[in-house]
């Protein structure tokens, strides 16, 4: 059964926590990509495709040499050998890229050519279609080019250029308004604001602050309702203690969906909406606010972008070194390091805080909340950091 919200956990603690599932299919209910914008290919790097895409015209747009050498028609090679060269009287230089001459059907490259004065003499047949691109090969016009969704890579832009058509219909990078509240615990330096805008940009947002707010009721609602962003995440003040005012600021602004995540770390995670605009509240300890962006924020910001929802790093199969201590009720995020035979070594528990630990491990591995753990010599999958 879906676990809500308490009304407020202050000072009394999570009676309830949602399963990570149920904050899944929160976040894919409520987060979707913005309206298309035409956009002319070279602005489209790193953006995602909102439509399919057909070819414009044929591409190549006219059969082309393939290599270097002399343009031929096949039926004038036919017998050659090093023993009986042939004679090509109607033979025409190109370069690799040039448009084929007409009565042309073969490229024939100068290794497999001599020459006698101005006399070019073929020493192997060639076959029809040799060494040239047809018109039309790797595209012809109205046929599927790229496919909505497609991310777009530098290559796909040389492929629009050549093929596509003057506009594209892309999705839009979503506004990310990142609110820090209150200062860091402890004083010391902002760790949040660094590694949040990183994870924003690296999943296709733009970021909007990072805005430090004191960790108040009112002004954390005000900046809640403030128009002008696609999707909020604030973090810090989002758990149990009297002056974690994020999650009450939300419920006050719009609506308090899910509050408390079965999840380690970043259990203290929440999500809601104000003005119509998702909201993201994730913890203030660096590794908890790490882990909820990873499992939760991530997951909003790609959809939003019209990437695929799920987690975007490489992965990696791997067994353990040693066992991976679990607890039931929970997803637990392991920080691991792959050791000199590359097995899978645990660099903290799920519940120790801090990023040093996740500077040292080279990924992480996610165990199911039915699962007590995973025993010394399994296989598992690590999901890498780089």
């Amino acid at each position: 059964m879906t676990a809500g919200p308490d009304r407020d956990i202050r000072g009394r603690g999570f009676s309830r926590r949602a399963a990570l599932q149920a904050a899944w299919d929160w976040i894919d209910r409520h987060v979707a990509p913005g309206a298309p914008q035409p956009l002319a290919p070279a602005g489209c790097a790193g953006l995602c495709l909102a439509a399919d895409v057909p070819a414009a015209r044929d591409w190549p747009a006219a059969d082309l040499a393939a290599v270097d050498g002399f343009a031929v028609a096949s039926s004038d090679t036919l017998g050659a050998g090093s023993y009986n060269p042939v004679p090509l009287m109607a033979a025409v230089a190109v370069a690799a890229g040039d448009r084929l001459p007409a009565g042309c059907d073969a490229v024939i490259p100068f290794e497999a050519v001599q020459t006698v004065g101005p006399i070019v003499e073929a020493i192997d047949p060639v076959a029809p279609g040799s060494g040239i691109e047809r018109r039309g090969a790797w595209a012809g016009a109205g046929s599927p080019l790229l496919p909505a969704g497609r991310r777009l890579r530098a290559s796909d832009l040389g492929l629009l250029a050549a093929a596509g058509p003057a506009l594209v219909p892309v999705s839009p990078p979503p506004r990310v308004r990142l609110l820090l509240a209150g200062g860091p615990k402890g004083g010391g330096a902002d760790l949040l604001g660094p590694m949040l805008s990183a994870l924003v940009a690296r999943d296709g947002g733009l970021v909007e602050g990072p805005e430090r707010l004191p960790a108040d009721r009112e002004g954390l609602a005000a900046a809640f309702v403030r128009p002008g962003a696609d999707l909020m995440l604030a973090a810090g003040r989002s758990g149990t203690g009297l002056d974690d005012a994020a999650p009450p600021a939300l419920a006050a602004a719009g609506s308090l969906d899910l509050h408390g995540i079965a999840m380690r770390p970043g259990g203290s995670a929440g999500l809601g909406l104000a003005g119509g605009v998702p909201v993201l509240l994730l913890p203030g300890e660096p590794m908890a606010a790490l882990a909820a962006y990873e499992l939760l924020a991530g997951r909003a910001v790609r959809l939003a972008a019209g990437r695929p929802p799920g987690l975007p790093q490489a992965t990696v199969t791997a067994v353990t070194a040693r066992k991976l201590v679990s607890e039931i009720g929970c997803v637990d995020l392991h920080r691991v390091r792959l050791d000199a035979g590359g097995r899978a070594e645990p660099v903290a528990s799920p519940g120790w805080p801090g990023l040093a630990a996740a500077a040292r491990a080279d990924g992480f591995v996610l165990i199911p909340a039915e699962s007590e753990g995973v025993p010394d010599g399994a296989s598992v999958t690590i999901y890498r950091f780089d």
